[in-house]
């Protein structure tokens, strides 16, 4: 049977004028630099990309963050890599959730073009030696009680930004000091990445959406909304007790929960996340609190505008 030559040209004709927009609502899988770097070459926008680098166990928060890159860029990148160097506990790296399958199915919807999930000796062929300098940024909360944590964080994400070339980066506020950490080394690098912070996600009980909350149990799960509903009720409370009275309420009334058991609880100002002392001066302020539920370790905020 001969296919009739007006018919191959209209056919033809619609495969040139559909097929990129088929192409530009696939995702692909790479899982190396070189794979990387070839997709984006051939894509036509390497340089122009908008980047979510996350370490898995995706949830409503990171695709809040991949759908705001899909509206704002013409292609999206999205990393998945559980990166080593920022673990200073092993045991902590050893049960982080890995659930690249699922993943992929939760990004499917999302827009995303492009996934990246490469081994670690994809992303550290050799040690990185690398020693950042963050002044105070790094000597305070998350950075007292877990020492080299940022520099991890700095050495996997100035990886990733000179492998994805991005023109656009995006962060949730949940992680507000490591945002402060990254908008500082980009400066430090002089890289051209615009950073982008997006709301903190929560849960319906309040609870701030992280992969950790996988590892609770349920009955931890229900006990750690606390957290949440101790910030949002500190937020009221701001004008009725000084900075370390509203403090140490705020460490009390967590560590009642049997479940929970607070680590810090800090009023600090939202650019060099320095402890407040006083209401009055003119900073705005975050309160900050670390938390274990269990085993399992949280963290969450809030900005008292």
């Amino acid at each position: 049977m001969r296919l009739d030559l007006g018919l191959f040209v209209y056919l033809m004709i619609n495969f040139i004028y559909f097929a990129p927009q088929f192409l530009q609502t696939s995702m692909i899988l790479v899982r190396t630099v070189t794979e990387l770097k070839s997709v984006l070459q051939s894509s036509g926008q390497a340089g122009s990309a908008g980047f979510v680098p996350t370490m898995g166990a995706l949830h409503r928060g990171h695709l809040s963050l991949v759908e705001k890159a899909v509206d704002e860029n013409p292609l999206v990148v999205v990393s998945i890599f559980v990166n080593p160097t920022q673990f200073n506990d092993p045991k902590d790296l050893e049960r982080y959730p890995r659930t690249l399958e699922s993943d992929l199915k939760l990004l499917e919807s999302t827009g995303c073009q492009v996934v990246f999930a490469p081994d670690v000796t994809e992303i550290y062929p050799e040690p990185d030696t690398r020693k950042f300098d963050f002044g105070q940024l790094d000597k305070v909360m998350e950075g007292k009680h877990r020492p080299g944590h940022f520099n991890g964080v700095a050495q996997v994400v100035s990886k990733l930004f000179e492998m994805v070339q991005p023109q656009k980066a995006y962060f949730g506020l949940k992680d507000f000091q490591q945002l402060a950490i990254i908008k500082s080394m980009v400066k430090q690098l002089n890289l051209p990445v615009e950073i982008i912070p997006c709301p903190i996600v929560r849960e319906q009980s309040g609870l701030a959406m992280s992969s950790r909350n996988e590892l609770l149990s349920a009955e931890e799960r229900t006990n750690a909304a606390t957290i949440s509903q101790t910030l949002f009720k500190a937020k009221e409370l701001r004008t009725e007790k000084s900075v370390s009275e509203l403090e140490k309420w705020v460490t009390e009334t967590i560590n009642k929960n049997p479940f929970l058991k607070v680590e810090y609880a800090e009023i600090v100002d939202d650019t060099l996340l320095q402890p407040v002392k006083s209401w009055h001066d003119h900073s705005v302020k975050v309160l900050c609190v670390a938390v274990f539920c269990g085993k399992i370790r949280l963290i969450d905020n809030i900005v008292f505008n």
